[in-house]
């Protein structure tokens, strides 16, 4: 047995969550039409009501003007944006919208996209399922779709949302002017009313925040411009997206389209060589449209070979990694003690359940209460420096952040060396996880680890009974994960 018991977050049910959730927005929409006064919370929930306030003031209008005076409103109309969208007219008034000064200032904060001095993040907002995305590459992938002549065929689109974003970020990375090609994401200070964004590290042009918003572009992008008809409002195509409430089967009953399956949706649409070449002709564009400059052959060629690496990168840490909620998003306590560095490449993983608590959890609230009630069971009850687990599975379609990478955990006793410990949250004794989770973990999470040197090639998967006394994955799990690719038996 494994995991935390008897802690009262792991008390509420999903359900009791779900409607404790549902009233606090009904509070705060109800107080919002009873005042005008707009929210300060960079929520996607927030971003969604002002929008419908923005349609419901400007009845009829259709959605692609409406996406053009929030890209007004927020200053977004630089030549690079104009040579696909054209020129936004100042005195075209009866195809935009109308907002007030409250309404435009919101837009503005929730669109104009930057990062500080002091390492904040700015024009991002935290959606429910604790992701951050950064809303104008989103809006500005939708509106290309929309105006779109060719259906799945977007002019613009990898430009606008995701490719000029890298190059720029990849040049800068090459000449020694930033640490990094790609993220990092980053934490808020409130995950209920969120206002400010800090960055975990010193800043790509290319954050964890502008690359999910990127992704989101280009799959709602595609999506619109693949439809017969267009969507009737902005804020319903956003709401079924981001804000898609899952069920009991979780993932594997889910939509095909909302913001959880963001990773598994990008990469059937991108393939490396056409992310490659969008990048490589985002940067050439931008050198003629900003610099006013033509790019030489050679440079041209130095370019691709720039890009190549950066391209590399990213297709590790977006396309075959899993989205991992990191420590601060959950609400984590400290670490007591000094944690152990591991010695990497390791060599094994091991498959846990949490046991308790015992049912799986599909929300973003509920996973990061299960962890908090956990790592209060490992460091309080069992004297542990810290929650047990390297990684912890939900059912929301995320992988949380235990001890991480790099630390040493205390999962699998006399092993924790040799491995990473990675649970699901649930009792699978007569059950298992959803065939998402699963895969999550099963081949999103160890491809990972080995395309990122943390797991041998060759590396050994083994359910904790295997090495522990214990009942623990579950009958019903361990029974599965004996048909995995890597399972192993114990050599005596």
């Amino acid at each position: 047995m494994s995991g935390a018991q008897g802690v009262e977050d792991s008390m509420i049910s999903p359900m009791e969550l779900h409607w404790k959730w549902c009233l606090t927005l009904l509070v705060v929409l109800v107080s919002a039409h009873t005042d005008t006064k707009v929210t300060s919370s960079q929520h996607m929930d927030d971003f969604i009501r002002v929008l419908e306030q923005v349609e419901d003031s400007n009845p009829g209008l259709e959605p692609v003007n409406v996406l053009r005076g929030l890209r007004r409103a927020a200053g977004l109309r630089d030549e690079f944006m104009q040579h696909f969208l054209g020129t936004i007219r100042e005195d075209s008034t009866s195809e935009a919208p109308v907002m007030d000064s409250n309404l435009s200032d919101f837009i503005v904060r929730a669109m104009h996209h930057k990062v500080t001095e002091r390492g904040r993040e700015e024009g991002v907002v935290l959606t429910a399922d604790g992701t951050t995305v950064a809303m104008s590459p989103v809006l500005l992938g939708i509106e290309v779709g929309l105006v779109s002549k060719t259906r799945c065929r977007v002019r613009g689109l990898y430009p606008l949302t995701l490719a000029r974003n890298l190059g720029l970020s990849f040049q800068r990375f090459h000449s020694s002017l930033l640490s990094q090609r790609l993220g990092p994401d980053g934490c808020w200070d409130d995950v209920t009313s969120p206002q400010v964004f800090t960055l975990s590290d010193k800043s790509s042009l290319a954050t964890d925040a502008l690359v999910n918003g990127g992704m989101d572009g280009v799959i709602l992008g595609i999506e619109v411009s693949a439809q017969s008809q267009r969507p009737l409002k902005l804020s319903i195509l956003l709401r079924r997206y981001y804000c898609h409430r899952l069920e009991g089967e979780g993932l594997d009953a889910a939509p095909r389209l909302i913001s959880r399956l963001r990773r598994e949706n990008f990469r059937e649409l991108a393939r490396p060589p056409l992310l490659q070449r969008q990048v490589v002709r985002s940067l050439v564009l931008q050198r003629r449209l900003i610099d006013h400059s033509t790019m030489l052959a050679q440079e041209k060629e130095e370019l691709t070979a720039v890009v190549r690496e950066g391209i590399k990168e990213f297709v590790h840490r977006y396309m075959d990694c899993p989205a991992i909620i990191p420590r601060c998003q959950w609400g984590a306590a400290p670490y007591r003690g000094t944690p152990t560095p591991l010695s990497l490449p390791l060599s094994s993983m091991y498959i846990h359940h949490t046991y308790q608590p015992g049912q799986p959890c599909l929300t973003f609230q509920q996973c990061s209460a299960d962890m908090r009630s956990m790592q209060r069971f490992h460091q309080d009850d069992r004297g542990w420096d810290d929650i047990g687990y390297s990684f912890v599975a939900g059912s929301d379609g995320y992988l949380y952040q235990g001890r991480g990478w790099h630390w040493q955990g205390a999962h699998t006793k006399g092993y924790n060396s040799k491995g990473y410990g990675v649970s699901f949250i649930g009792d699978y004794t007569s059950s298992l996880p959803s065939e998402q989770t699963m895969e999550l973990v099963r081949d999103r999470l160890a491809s990972c680890a080995v395309g990122g040197g943390r797991l041998v090639g060759n590396f050994t998967l083994y359910g904790h009974r295997q090495l522990v006394k214990t009942s623990c994955p579950g009958d019903a799990f361990y029974s599965e994960i004996t048909g995995w690719e890597h399972f192993g038996e114990v050599q005596n």
